[in-house]
């Protein structure tokens, strides 16, 4: 079984994998429309997608040794939503991808599927 700390690595290193948007590119995202049209709703009028990428943002502008158990806690939920949502598979018509609910979901958790 691994130690906490290994853990932490572990996951710092898949979120970090993960997330392929900067904090920046996040921030101006989660303003569009196109963000605040998908995902399912957290009982306030924003999709849970959009607070964690609100959550995703605070995590990036913080150094490693300063994230709390709850920032690796959210750390982990991103990257099992990101590894479910990329192995679903965007749409069938690759053309579609770009302006994809698909696409737009995966970009409030941080990543854009578009980028290698």
């Amino acid at each position: 079984m691994a130690t906490k700390d290994h853990a932490s690595d572990d996951i710092y290193t898949e979120f970090k994998s993960d997330v392929n948007m900067t904090a920046a590119e996040l921030e101006k995202w989660l303003k569009t429309d196109e963000s605040k049209s998908v995902g399912q709703d957290s009982g306030d009028g924003s999709s849970i997608g959009h607070h964690s990428g609100e959550k995703i943002v605070q995590i990036l502008h913080k150094k490693k040794a300063d994230l709390t158990d709850d920032d690796h806690a959210h750390m982990h939920k991103v990257h099992s939503y990101i590894s479910r949502h990329l192995a679903q598979g965007g749409p069938d018509d690759k053309t579609e991808t770009k302006t994809s609910p698909w696409r737009y979901s995966l970009m409030n958790w941080g990543h854009d599927p578009l980028r290698k």
